[in-house]
């Protein structure tokens, strides 16, 4: 007796008619979008009935179709859960008297914050438990937590629907007690002031943008307004200098920036603008004891420098040159210390750290291997010659290292535990180039068995993101190694849209050049194959967020390289999205997008590769799209419009595959081991992909 193959859901046609710019164009399924979507994200259970039934028959239809797999998603489920330590810890990091930490008990899917006094080995106190605080929840992720520089407070911000929407509570942590009402309604950034008498923090409106900055007292009170920002198309951040002189609130989208400061020695002064915003440059501020040091892009500097300028507010008139652009080097972060500034820089899209003393001298911090990722992690304290940095690579687990800046000394403080085992002598990690259509050198990293052939015969793994600047790290995951492990090769596509080659690869991957970033994926599978990594049609593509764009527009431009696509939160509705001012995100992105609202290039730049609207009458592989319900970055009838209209226009017989996590929103689920399952389950369907199983459901 053979098993009916399961039916797909077939989405209703309630044809919308836009007008825009003198355009028309016919939404199908603009219905999937509850309009009562901003009260949908504080609360998952008023989603309108019939979105609800079709989400749901989706994800019926995931679980039939892939339920041949299920043992293969436990498998590699049990495998993921296995390369972590349970109970591990992070290497305390030391400020003033205690030593603060985060850990994890055995089977605990969120950590607990921890102090103990420096230097000992006892004497721990709980600071907070989020695996306590998330009993009983479907969903529960701290945004950011912070002790009071005095080490008398607590707080935190929790976010119980995934809607981005956090709770910020205090402590006192010496009667345990939460001390004055909750802050409702906030973004995950939150910041004492360096006097420990004041908490400032920023607030989300009604469309899930941060829009405000607040200060209440910390040991509770009235909230009062510092600064509202008039300009929905701006994100707000809050911080402190590094040597605690001043209160940063930071304005800012992809292209522009502006900072205002706040005196520590007076937290309720009105701020002052440093430089005020112009389209176009970008800078960051930190104070170095005497003088700011000021991370700009400024005068042409496409890959950035260092400025300093002496004046009690650096306007950009005071600004002179500390370290000079040089093309092509890019200046990714500046971290002060009391002795030393300590710069990140990517050439070539490799890492390394230099470090400048007071006197001028320099000197560097690398690594001699093909590809890999370091990282600074940040630390509590000023006055110190320490800096912590992390090193990894796609074959070598993280190491954290702690590093003398005066004497170069390096001490190895934690290299990550992997249980189950693993050997980096048994793996490869290569790094190739593809050779774009206008001759621009893509970077592929590459991690696989030794022993696995170049012959075209394994399957192959390719992954990509490239927007807004964020560069693909060659970094180690516990992940990765259950396909690699199975002869599996595993590549990383740099494609311009990144950072990876510089803030020029960004610019070049962006607005009427944002073809590139397709483009060149297309480049790297193309390259990929005629070195014998990969066979056509053998390959899964792989992308979130705006990688999902980028999975999207691929599988419109060439669906024969791929044997199956995972788009994971996809951006893929753009011109809609990018129409909608409504919505969190779309005033903040015209800069990376263009605006299709005002200008008719940008809305024929979009029209010509947004994914959802470019879907023609031809064979597409197979496509797993996934989403959250309560997701304000990617709004889940994105990918739901997404595999209706795919469902509609493939000429072939592959499945297209929703799954909606109805209980979380762009990160997915919020414990540790909860989340391997979903990544399980991608993986799991690029096997089933690729090996057709979806022939035989």
């Amino acid at each position: 007796m053979t098993t009916a193959t399961p039916t797909p859901p077939v989405a209703e046609k309630r044809p919308l008619r836009i007008e825009q710019l003198g355009r028309v164009r016919t939404d199908d399924y603009a219905w999937m979008k509850d309009e009562n979507w901003q009260q949908v994200l504080r609360d998952p259970k008023a989603l309108r009935a019939d979105v609800r039934e079709h989400l749901e028959a989706e994800n019926a239809y995931v679980k039939a179709m892939l339920a041949g797999t299920e043992a293969l998603q436990a498998q590699m489920f049990a495998e993921m859960k296995g390369r972590i330590k349970e109970d591990d810890s992070s290497v305390p990091s030391p400020d003033g008297p205690w030593d603060y930490y985060i850990r994890y008990d055995l089977g605990a899917q969120h950590p607990i914050h921890a102090r103990r006094p420096r230097g000992k080995s006892d004497g721990e106190e709980i600071l907070l438990d989020e695996e306590a605080l998330s009993k009983g929840k479907p969903f529960f992720q701290v945004g950011a937590a912070s002790h009071s520089p005095d080490h008398a407070l607590y707080a935190w911000a929790a976010d119980e629907q995934g809607s981005e929407y956090y709770t910020i509570r205090v402590r006192d942590l010496t009667s345990g007690r939460e001390l004055g009402s909750p802050v409702e309604s906030a973004y995950g950034a939150l910041t004492f002031s360096p006097d420990s008498r004041w908490l400032f923090w920023v607030w989300r409106d009604e469309n899930a943008r941060p829009s405000k900055v607040f200060r209440r007292p910390a040991w509770g009170g009235d909230d009062v307004l510092v600064y509202e920002e008039a300009d929905d198309g701006m994100f707000l951040g809050i911080g402190t200098a590094s040597d605690d002189s001043h209160i940063l609130i930071h304005v800012g989208n992809q292209e522009t920036t502006e900072i205002l400061l706040i005196p520590a020695s007076d937290p309720t002064a009105a701020p002052v603008v440093a430089e005020p915003r112009a389209v176009g440059v970008k800078y960051h501020l930190d104070h170095w004891t005497d003088r700011w040091i000021v991370h700009t892009n400024a005068d042409g500097a496409i890959d950035f420098k260092i400025s300093t300028s002496d004046a009690a507010v650096p306007a950009k008139a005071t600004w002179r040159d500390g370290i000079a652009h040089q093309p092509g080097r890019y200046i990714s972060a500046v971290a002060a210390f009391e002795g030393h500034l300590v710069r990140a820089e990517r050439v070539n899209a490799l890492d390394r750290l230099v470090v400048t003393a007071r006197n001028g001298s320099e000197h560097e911090v690398a690594f001699d291997e093909e590809a890999y990722a370091l990282d600074m992690e940040g630390g509590y304290e000023y006055a110190t010659t320490t800096v912590r940095f992390v090193y990894q690579s796609p074959t070598t687990p993280r190491q954290t290292y702690d590093y003398d800046m005066a004497t170069t000394e390096r001490t190895l403080r934690k290299t990550q535990e992997i249980p189950s085992g693993h050997d980096p002598a048994h793996y490869v990690a290569r790094r190739l180039h593809a050779k774009a259509a206008d001759g621009a050198e893509v970077p592929i990293t590459v991690l696989m068995l030794k022993d696995t052939p170049l012959d075209g015969s394994a399957p192959l793994l390719l992954y990509g993101y490239g927007a807004y600047g964020i560069a693909m790290e060659p970094s180690f995951s516990i992940r990765n190694l259950s396909l690699v492990d199975r002869g599996w090769i595993w590549a990383t596509a740099h494609v311009r849209g990144g950072s990876d080659k510089g803030w020029g690869w960004f610019l070049d991957g962006r607005k009427e050049k944002k073809p590139n970033s397709f483009t060149d994926f297309i480049a790297c599978a193309e390259h990929l194959i005629h070195q014998g990594y990969a066979t056509k049609g053998r390959i899964a593509a792989y992308g979130g967020s705006a990688g999902g764009m980028l999975m999207g527009a691929v599988a419109n431009l060439r669906p024969d390289l791929w044997g199956g696509i995972i788009a994971a939160v996809p951006f893929v509705d753009v011109l809609n999205t990018m129409s909608d001012t409504t919505l969190p995100l779309t005033p903040p992105e015209w800069p990376e997008w263009g605006n299709p609202l005002r200008d008719t290039a940008a809305y024929d730049l979009i029209a010509s590769f947004s994914p959802y609207d470019r879907i023609s009458a031809q064979a597409y592989p197979p496509v797993l799209a996934t989403g959250g319900l309560s997701d304000p970055r990617v709004t889940y009838w994105e990918p739901e419009k997404w595999i209706a209209r795919l469902r509609e226009f493939s000429t072939g017989d592959a499945p297209m595959l929703l799954k909606i996590n109805m209980e979380a929103g762009h990160g997915g689920a919020s414990g540790r081991f909860d989340f391997l399952k979903e990544i399980a389950l991608d993986y799991a369907f690029a096997v089933w992909a690729l090996e057709k199983g979806w022939e035989k459901a």
